[in-house]
Parts: structure tokens; sequence; C-alpha cells
């Protein structure tokens, strides 16, 4: 796990958490309907624009994006130029013995190419392909995280403007006018949480 993501993560929700709790009464900030409209509809909405079986792996992407366990890329270049002295001292063919060693599927792909004698060009052309495909792989899940983080405020504040008519609607129980625009206004602070403390950040 990345630990500034850790740290980023569990400081923001903790300094949120506090200032709710600093605020007077954690009550007063939970309102089932604001939750509702905010997290279904942006979360409905999101299936409207993308295919179901990608946002079906929204949980997969997040989780991928809190256990990526990516090595230094340094690693990877001193461990080809070693495949390359392994390969100009003893042949091409003498690299197969290292590739059962390699956890990249990527690396080995390409290393098996070249130890069966793939053309260099086909072998470019196909890796290439390969993180061509990994790339909008990835666009594609992280316009999910992006598409949920732009939707989220905005039912945040279609919530709080259901909350205000309603409110204006009983303008003859003054009483009622105060806690009306608390629990209006709540719908924007879950919007601007839910993209600013979850789905944009990750």
């Amino acid at each position: 796990m990345d630990l500034g993501l850790l740290i980023g993560f569990l400081g923001t929700w903790m300094l949120l958490i506090w200032a709710l709790i600093n605020g007077g009464n954690i009550g007063w900030f939970i309102d089932t309907t604001s939750i509702i409209v905010v997290v279904c509809g942006s979360s409905m909405v999101v299936f409207m624009a993308f295919p179901a079986k990608i946002v079906k792996k929204l949980l997969s992407i997040v989780k991928s994006a809190f256990f990526y366990k990516g090595k230094p890329i340094q690693d990877l270049i001193d461990q080809m130029v070693e495949f390359a002295e392994i390969a100009r001292r003893d042949g091409i063919l003498s690299l197969e013995n290292n590739i059962k060693d390699i956890e990249d599927p990527f690396v080995v792909q390409g290393l098996q190419m070249a130890v069966d004698g793939t053309d260099p060009e086909l072998i470019e052309q196909v890796m290439m392909n390969d993180l061509d495909n990994l790339m909008e792989r990835h666009e594609t899940n992280k316009g999910v995280l992006d598409a949920l983080g732009k939707y989220a405020p905005a039912f945040g504040m279609i919530g709080t403007l259901i909350g205000l008519v309603v409110m204006l609607q009983n303008m003859d129980d003054p009483s009622a006018i105060g806690p009306g625009m608390a629990v209006a206004l709540l719908t924007t602070m879950y919007g601007a949480v839910m993209a600013n403390a979850l789905a944009l950040p990750i």
C-alpha cells in the first residue's frame, strides 16, 4: 500500500470527522434523504455514462489504488541491463532460464518472444499494442471516478434546491426554516465531500 495515499486518506477523513464533532452535535450532519440523493443519484448517472461491466468494477478499481504494488522503475531498468549483458555473453536463448523468476507478465511476454526468435519490430508492435490497451483500460477506470467526482457535487446542489423548495413551501412555520435550511445545505456538503475527499483524489 502506498504510504502517501494512506496518510492522505486517513488524515482527510479524520480532519472532517474532527470538524463535525467539534461543531457540536454530529447528528446535525447526518440526513438519510440527503445521502440517498447524492450517493445514489450520482451513482445512477455514472451507470448512464459507462457500461455496467465497468461501473461494477468500481470497488476493485478503488482497491487497486490502495493496494497497488509497483516496483521502482530503476529496478526494471537494472534488470533489463542485466538481461542484455546475459544475452550478449551467453546468447539470447540463455534468457529462458531467467523468465521463470520474473513477476511482471509484460516483461515475461517480451522476453519470451525474443527467446522464441520473433522479429524485433513485431515484438515492439505487440508490446506497444499491449501498453495502449493498458492505458485505455486505466483511462476508462479513471473516468468512472472522474465522473463520480463531477456528478456528486451536482447532485448535492440538486438536493439543496429540492430542500429549499420544500422549505419555502412551509414558510408559514418560521421555526422550521432553520432546520429546513440546514438539511438543504447538507446535500451540498455531501456532494463536495464525496467528490473532493474520495472520488477525485483516488
